[in-house]
Parts: C-alpha cells; structure tokens; sequence
C-alpha cells in the first residue's frame, strides 16, 4: 500500500502543532492565513499563508487535529493508493490553495468580518471528494449519522450541509467556505486528468 505521502503530511502536521503549542503567537501570527486586504490591528498577509495554515490546527481544542488527520487518513490512505504520492499530493495542495482563496473572497462578499484561517480541512475535503469520485460506490460509514451511504452521497450531502451552514453562517468559528474551496480544487484537478485521460 501506499501511503508514504499521507504519513509524511500527517508527521509534519503534528510536529507543527507541537511547535504552535511551544510558540502559538509568533506561528500563529507568521503562518495561519490572515485576511487581505488588511484588517486593522491584524498581522499582515504573506503569499506563504496559501500553503502554511493548512498545516497549523487549534492547540486549545485537540479534535481539530484529531479530526483532521482521521479524515486525511481515511481518505488521503486510499487516493494516494490508487494514483501515487504525485498525484495525491497535487489534489491535496491544489485543494489546500483553492480553499484558502475561497476563504479569503466569500466569506467578505456576504459581510462575515475576516478572521484567521487555520487548518488542514480544506485539503481533507479535496481528498474527500478524490475519494468520492474514484470509488463513487464504495459504503462508507459516517460517525453522524453512523448510516452506511455510498461516498458519491456522503460527499455531496456533506457539500450541501457546508454551504447551507455557510450561507446562514452558523457554527461561524468553522471555516465552512474553505471546505467547499478545498472541494473546487480537487474537483479541477481530478476533472483535468479525467480530460487529459480521455484524449489519448
């Protein structure tokens, strides 16, 4: 099996988060994903926070991680088994980096005040919806409701719960626009290779 890549991104995901609990101010400050433009009284933004928030998780609440790094297990294990390290590396940073811009547009345009971003969900939503795609049939179990459902449902009803919580903008701590921006880049990504497949 392989899986080098999702235990190389779970590794640095908790060395990371070992590191935040050490320093949380100056890596909170330097890497989690600020609002641009700038917020008065807020750290500035740096290109790099595309990439660095995905990998920086709450050090008050352990089930942001925890979470997280189930979700890339349970999902990132059998995508990587399926097309290889490169290529699950690609949905999962493509995913990563289409969430955070989501994150950085919508929640502005509907009035929501801007607040750091941190978390690698975005990116465990575009493995999710790899998942979904590559085994749309294959059961999967939910922990709520723990009802067996094939992954193409699983993935769209949880879409639809994100952007309806989204849009209503309840559960407002949770960055529920980023998950659906993770969902549009791995969506891109897997849809280019679909093409690219079916020309040859």
């Amino acid at each position: 099996m392989k899986r080098s890549a999702v235990i190389g991104l779970i590794a640095a995901n908790v060395l990371v988060y070992l590191w935040q609990t050490f320093s949380p101010d100056f890596v909170e400050m330097s890497f989690a994903l600020w609002p641009y433009p700038r917020v008065p009284g807020a750290p500035p933004f740096h290109f790099w926070q595309l990439v660095s928030y995905a990998f920086l998780h709450s050090t008050g609440n352990y089930t942001h991680l925890g979470f997280n790094m189930l979700g890339l297990w349970m999902f990132g294990a059998p995508v990587e088994n399926a097309l290889g390290a490169p290529r699950f590396l690609a949905i999962y940073f493509a995913s990563v980096v289409t969430a955070a811009l989501t994150q950085l547009i919508v929640p502005s345009l509907l009035g929501a005040v801007p607040e750091a971003t941190i978390g690698a969900s975005g990116g465990v939503f575009g493995l999710l919806l790899a998942f979904a795609m590559l085994f749309p049939k294959l059961r999967v179990v939910p922990l709520i409701p723990p009802i067996p459902m094939p992954a193409w449902l699983f993935a769209t009803l949880y879409a639809l719960v994100e952007l309806f919580l989204g849009v209503t903008g309840r559960m407002a701590d949770v960055a529920h626009f980023a998950h659906l921006g993770g969902l549009v880049g791995s969506f891109l990504v897997m849809t280019q290779w679909r093409v690219q497949r079916s020309r040859r």
